[in-house]
């Protein structure tokens, strides 16, 4: 038996990188996904996929910027399943490589909705299914970014830090009602995301990811996705408003980096 046998998890931004990992991970272990993402044809396939291994899988298009489709996306996997067990809020954008003062407002406006204002319009729409049933688990995806700086990136930073004390206030207010909150604070990963940065930005970007992390390389997908299992699962039942960093120990080491050129 898996280790989410019979539970209803919704994951956004689950058509590619660690959503698609996560979406896939739960299924293997039991769940039935409600896979949610704005790429629809690769959000399809996704599911297709699951489907194709006899795995239980639905996908719906979501904006996790427009409440209605976050909403939409939570109440159908909770009114199929009956209730609602776990709520991933993974979906984000990378905005950054420039100093802060070089951002425009509608860049920020637009990192905020997507990486900050997500976890709000999810964690609304499930609260009340977990309140209702007195259980459930929420895993909302942060950052390393969020604990060590990094020039040129002070939006997302902000904004995954506020992820992480969003999680640890739900943690304590929800506690007494058997939900558990946590965070997730990646390293960096193999992911469509970060390749698109270091197709932008060169490939000394790559370089020097590499020299930040002590273990000599960067993470896959899957490895954030085991987090997200255990987190999850029974066998986390006691584990409530911590940040679980997952990055080859990069926010244990100083962030120093030569200059690659």
């Amino acid at each position: 038996m898996g280790r989410l046998e019979g539970k209803i998890a919704v994951v956004t931004g689950a058509a590619d990188g660690i959503g698609h990992a996560i979406a896939e991970g739960f299924a293997r272990e039991g769940a039935h996904v409600f896979a949610g993402d704005i790429d629809d044809a690769k959000g399809e396939a996704v599911v297709a996929a699951l489907k194709a291994e006899g795995l239980a899988a639905d996908y719906l298009h979501c904006d996790v910027s427009v409440a209605a489709d976050v909403a939409r996306l939570v109440d159908t996997a909770a009114e199929t399943g009956g209730r609602l067990d776990v709520l991933v809020n993974n979906a984000a954008i990378a905005i950054g490589g420039m100093p802060l003062h070089e951002m425009t407002e509608a860049q920020w406006n637009r990192l905020i909705a997507v990486n900050l204002t997500s976890v709000f319009l999810g964690c609304k729409a499930a609260l009340p299914h977990m309140i209702r049933q007195k259980s459930g688990a929420i895993i909302n995806m942060a950052s390393a970014q969020g604990h060590v700086g990094l020039d040129g990136w002070t939006a997302y930073a902000g904004a995954k830090g506020a992820v992480m004390s969003m999680s640890r206030q739900m943690a304590v207010e929800f506690g007494p009602l058997n939900i558990r909150v946590n965070s997730i604070s990646p390293g960096t990963i193999a992911t469509p995301m970060n390749e698109k940065i270091v197709a932008e930005q060169g490939d000394h970007i790559a370089r020097a990811w590499l020299k930040m992390h002590p273990i000599g390389r960067i993470g896959k997908p899957s490895e954030i996705a085991e987090a997200a299992i255990y987190l999850a699962s029974d066998a986390a039942g006691f584990t409530t408003g911590i940040d679980l960093r997952v990055d080859g120990g990069l926010t244990a080491a100083p962030r120093f980096v030569p200059d690659l050129v």
